[in-house]
């Protein structure tokens, strides 16, 4: 396993997205527990939930409570792990995703997020989304309040553009440490925003960051998922005798050094795949050809 910083901290370079484990298709808890504890195995040092992780109205903070299950039942050590959590999201019966970011919800969010993780302090809290009935400084300035008050030890934001970061950098100054948004060989959206994590020495952990590529090349045949312009992605991983979601992972860590996807899985073997990629380092050649092949960076 190789490792890249995050707040000073040294972290996987391939982190694990727990999501997953706790929304619909979710695997029984036993292979959840296993699939997290291989992540583990795998030198895994960094772990993403959130309160929002479970099933439409029912069980809040289940991907959370799983985590703290997994790791108090590993039997290794655990001390390097960071547990990053977000808040600011709920998911009703009805199945659609809300968004409350007013500092009163935020800052009993995190409360209750520290004690379904069983810590004295949560590692890196996170905002999961602007809410757009409530001004961005207010949200963050929750974050700073969190931070002030020992209930979190550092912040990040998710799904925020150029601005809004820059924005949460002065209120929450070297405390905001990562951005989390969603970026893929198949969305590249957030090209402005990784640039600026790199800037600014913030790490950028890219959600989502197979899209394009098949959900698991363990599940049967590569496909592209009708994006053919993707095929090089599998064409270099058939070549490597490798996945082409270890190729689309170390692609995404050739980008950039502030890089640190967060690639979900729901059993054993994906979670290993993908920690695997963290070791891919791919020739100049074929990271020209899988730059040609991703899809084109619009502004």
């Amino acid at each position: 396993m190789r490792y890249r910083t995050l707040g000073g901290l040294k972290v996987s370079a391939v982190g694990l997205g727990a999501m997953p484990l706790s929304i619909e298709g979710r695997p029984d808890e036993k292979r959840a527990l296993a699939t997290v504890h291989a992540a583990l195995d795998a030198g895994v040092t960094l772990l993403d939930t959130a309160d929002s992780y479970h099933l439409p109205g029912a069980e809040p903070g289940h991907n959370e409570r799983l985590l703290a299950r997994a790791l108090a039942t590993y039997g290794g050590d655990t001390s390097g792990v960071l547990v990053a959590t977000k808040g600011g999201r709920g998911r009703p019966a009805g199945g659609d995703w809300t968004v409350n970011g007013s500092p009163r919800h935020l800052k009993a969010a995190a409360e209750a997020s520290r004690e379904r993780l069983g810590v004295e302090a949560i590692g890196l809290y996170q905002l999961h989304k602007p809410d757009p009935e409530v001004p961005f400084e207010e949200s963050v300035g929750a974050l700073r309040e969190l931070l002030d008050a020992g209930t979190i030890r550092l912040a990040g934001v998710s799904n925020a553009d150029a601005g809004r970061i820059r924005r949460a950098r002065e209120i929450l100054g070297e405390k905001l440490v990562s951005v989390q948004n969603r970026y893929s060989p198949a969305v590249r959206d957030s090209e402005p925003e990784l640039r600026l994590c790199a800037e600014l020495g913030l790490a950028f952990l890219p959600w989502s960051p197979l899209g394009g590529l098949a959900r698991s090349s363990l599940d049967g045949p590569s496909r592209t998922e009708g994006r053919e312009r993707l095929a090089a992605f599998h064409e270099v991983a058939e070549a490597r005798g490798v996945s082409p979601q270890q190729v689309g992972l170390a692609w995404l860590l050739a980008r950039s050094p502030a890089v640190v996807p967060i690639p979900g899985a729901s059993r054993p073997e994906t979670a290993r795949d993908s920690a695997a990629a963290a070791d891919l380092l791919l020739t100049k050649e074929e990271q020209a050809r899988l730059d040609e092949a991703a899809e084109p960076v619009r502004v």
